[in-house]
């Protein structure tokens, strides 16, 4: 049985009171909370195992890289995939870069084109752009329908022998739109093309597996999954990943340099993933990440995925009362992740979010989420955007959309 109020006990800031409440956290999109089972995993391991990997013969050393080595394969069994086709980054955004700048560089071409999405993610669109100045390629973007879904014969129609990339987000930051990767992977295959995808907003709320999904390249980040900032996941097909140029240059990514002086170097390049890992990686994040890959094991994906549909049923529901609000997105819940954006009549997105933080420190994000082209595909300036998680509850949507009608009620009079 899922016990959301179990879990809860888990999660040492929910217990947080500011101005005498306690907080009612909406920013799960943003980045998520943290079990304390991820706080001691990390403190742990800078009390008992903290050394550098992959260098040294001495003991601690030796279990630092075991450490390290089986929160890889902790990853990559969690995404359905083999260990040795997952990197460690940052967060999603340098994961995209990688394949942009290692990938993009060295094949596309002149006159080559790219499939986006309006609904995209700035880190899905920046990266590509950049390449596209450098190579003189092209990039068209997949509508959306007036409802909020991929306009999927949009894309289609946008295909052509030139496309050699698609890249969508599995889950949009603002809309909630699932989008069918599966099937758009089949359509990029068909034209010979990559497909890429944008999983910050699907690995850690529904049950992803890349081998069934047959996309080339995923990135997500560990500090939205329960994990902590700084440390995220390239996942690349096998035969991808060792085709690649390194991302960055340095230690640990090399089998060997050779030097001469006043001569030129001879460097090869240690197998993936290492190869895209220079330098002293983030340890400690990993083994945070290994943690919260751990914790929502034990909960269940399946779990956490029928939690969230739950709860944006009942606060779609809920929100219908309320006067003067606009919902943006598709509004069945069992299509859309746990994210909803809206505005209220009366209110710039920016004020609505501080007055909800200052009357019932209900905590939702306000602006365009880096996503500015969807902002201005719906014709909007910005949006608040409250978003959930596996430790939100019903209680806490009430006393959101009780809030909600009290500012409604206040701009009516």
């Amino acid at each position: 049985m899922y016990d959301v109020y179990k879990i809860r006990e888990d999660f040492p800031i929910l217990r947080k009171k500011l101005r005498g409440k306690n907080i009612i956290y909406l920013d799960n999109a943003a980045t998520s909370q943290k079990p304390v089972q991820v706080v001691e995993a990390i403190s742990r391991y800078y009390r008992e195992y903290n050394a550098n990997i992959h260098r040294s013969a001495y003991l601690l050393a030796r279990e630092a890289t075991q450490i390290y080595d089986e929160a890889r394969r902790e990853v990559a069994n969690f995404i359905g995939c083999d260990e040795d086709e997952v990197v460690f980054v940052r967060n999603t955004t340098e994961a995209l870069n990688l394949i942009a700048y290692s990938w993009g560089l060295n094949n596309l071409h002149n006159g080559d084109e790219i499939i986006l999405t309006i609904m995209d993610h700035h880190s899905n669109i920046v990266p590509w752009y950049l390449i596209c100045s450098i190579k003189k390629c092209r990039i068209k973007f997949a509508d959306i329908t007036d409802d909020g879904y991929l306009n999927l014969s949009h894309l289609e129609d946008l295909l052509s022998p030139k496309t050699r990339i698609i890249s969508v987000p599995h889950v949009s930051n603002v809309l909630g739109t699932i989008n069918d990767v599966e099937y758009i992977a089949k359509l990029a295959h068909e034209y010979n093309a990559l497909m890429i995808v944008d999983g910050a907003q699907s690995v850690p709320h529904i049950p992803v597996n890349v081998n069934k999904l047959d996309v080339d390249f995923l990135a997500f980040s560990g500090h939205k999954m329960l994990g902590p900032t700084g440390i995220g996941v390239l996942y690349g097909k096998h035969s991808l990943l060792q085709s690649l140029n390194p991302f960055m240059g340095g230690g640990d990514m090399i089998k060997s340099v050779e030097c001469s002086i006043g001569g030129g170097c001879r460097i090869s390049f240690e197998y993936p993933p290492r190869r895209y890992e220079a330098g002293t990686p983030n340890i400690a994040g990993a083994v945070g990440l290994m943690e919260a890959v751990r914790y929502l094991k034990r909960v269940g994906m399946d779990n956490v995925r029928r939690h969230e549909i739950d709860l944006t049923k009942y606060t779609l529901d809920k929100l219908s009362e309320v006067s003067g609000i606009e919902i943006y997105g598709p509004k069945d819940p069992a299509h859309k992740g746990g994210v909803i954006a809206f505005n209220l009549e009366g209110f710039e997105p920016h004020e609505l979010a501080i007055l909800l933080d200052q009357l019932n420190n209900v905590m939702v994000r306000s602006g365009l989420h880096c996503a500015q082209p969807l902002h201005m595909r719906l014709g909007i300036k910005a949006s608040v955007r409250a978003s959930f998680y596996l430790y939100n509850t019903k209680e806490e949507i009430d006393i959101f959309v009780e809030t909600l009608k009290i500012l409604s009620r206040k701009n009516r009079m």
